[in-house]
Order: structure tokens, then C-alpha cells, then sequence
């Protein structure tokens, strides 16, 4: 596989409009504890006001999950912010995203990865998020329809895997898809007891687990998830 460091990536378009609501946003995710410089960064650089609808812009730096149709939401910037620092990226990463969404979350991974691939069951979506990526001009994210419960096997192994819909127990296809050493965030549980955990793979077979913190999710739907 081929790995590129995502510091040389080019300034995003877009990036200078919204600047101050951003700036503050990033600001409060510091003050409330999150200490991971380059998340930090990555999240002052996207500019998550063109990734959802334009209805919904004046929203997109407060502290709100927000929905983005066919009964999606994008995720509070408080979560996204702590999904993606607990990956624990350096910039050399292969990553699977799981649940495209809005591509707002690719697009954070795609400032501090080599490659992001990026799996949504929903067509609109898919074409949304394609769009939008585009636009900003971001070319290390793959975006493919299909069964994120699934994972891609077929550009796997990842070293890095997130699961932003909730499932009742983590996929065994996307363990299988994670390398040795790689870490694995996602919500899972019961939908009214999900946790967010990390699971780092220390072997073949085994792996650590953690529990990251109580949370709430749209469902993680498919063959390894719960049923549409």
C-alpha cells in the first residue's frame, strides 16, 4: 500500500470562510480537555459548514449533532474530536471509516492520514459526500456504497478503523480487517447502554479492549449490525 504523510497535503477550499466560529470552536474542544495538537488542527482546518446542508451552515460550529437526511446525523464536534484522537494517529495511517455520513469525519481523518476509505449504505450520501470532498479538494479519501458492518476487506488490512453508527457488538469482519498494533473506535451495546470503545489488536486473535465513555448512536445497520 502506498502511504503519504498528510502534512504535505494542500490547503483546503473553503477553509478561509467561517474562520471565527471555527476558530472558537476549536478553542472550547481545547478548554474542555482534548490535547491532541494535530486533531486540533485538523478540525481548525476543515470547514465542517460545507459538508452538511446549507440549510443548516449557521449551525455547523456549535456543539450539536445535526441531521443530514435519510435519518443520518453529523456527529457534535465534542465527538468527532474525541473519536478521532483516540485512533492515536501519527500520518502515515491507512484508515477505514465506517458510516460516510456527511464526509465530515473523512474529511478531519484525510488531514491526518495517508489514505481514508470510507464505507455508507445510502446512495444519497455516497454522491453527497463524493461531491463535497471533491469540492474541498481532498484526494486521499475513497468514498464506496456498501455494507459498512462489512468492513472493505479488499483494501485491507487498516491500521486504523471507525465505526461512527452503533452496533450491538463489534463486526468480526472489522476486527479480521485491523493490523497488528491497529486500533479499532466505535459505539457498541445495547441502544439504550452503548459504550464507546477502542480495541487495539495485540496479536492474531487477541485484542485489548477499553471503554472510552457512554454514548449514543444511529444504528450500525447491516449483516453484522442490526437489522434494517
Amino acid at each position: 500500500m502506498s502511504r503519504r504523510n498528510a502534512t504535505t497535503q494542500p490547503e483546503l477550499a473553503g477553509r478561509s470562510e467561517m474562520k471565527i466560529p471555527r476558530r472558537r470552536m476549536v478553542e472550547r474542544l481545547a478548554a474542555s480537555g482534548l490535547r491532541d495538537k494535530r486533531v486540533l488542527a485538523a478540525l481548525n482546518e476543515v470547514p465542517r459548514h460545507e459538508l452538511i446542508p446549507s440549510a443548516l451552515r449557521g449551525a455547523a460550529y456549535r456543539e450539536a449533532a445535526l441531521p443530514i437526511g435519510e435519518g443520518q446525523t453529523i456527529s457534535a464536534p465534542r465527538v468527532v474530536a474525541a473519536m478521532t484522537a483516540a485512533l492515536q494517529l501519527r500520518g502515515n495511517e491507512e484508515v477505514l471509516e465506517i458510516g460516510t455520513g456527511s464526509g465530515y469525519q473523512a474529511a478531519v481523518l484525510s488531514r491526518l492520514a495517508a489514505r481514508v476509505v470510507t464505507v455508507e449504505r445510502h446512495p444519497k450520501l455516497v454522491e453527497h459526500a463524493r461531491e463535497a470532498l471533491m469540492r474541498l479538494g481532498i484526494t486521499n479519501v475513497e468514498v464506496h456504497l456498501g455494507d459498512g458492518s462489512q468492513g472493505r476487506g479488499s483494501d485491507g488490512p487498516f491500521d486504523a478503523i471507525i465505526v461512527t453508527a452503533g452496533g450491538p457488538s463489534v463486526p468480526e469482519p472489522l476486527l479480521e480487517q485491523l493490523s497488528l498494533g491497529g486500533a479499532l473506535v466505535g459505539p457498541f451495546g445495547p441502544r439504550s447502554k452503548q459504550w464507546l470503545m477502542r480495541f487495539r489488536r495485540r496479536s492474531r486473535r487477541a485484542f485489548a479492549r477499553e471503554k472510552l465513555g457512554r454514548c449514543r448512536f444511529v444504528d450500525l445497520v447491516g449483516s453484522h449490525g442490526w437489522a434494517a
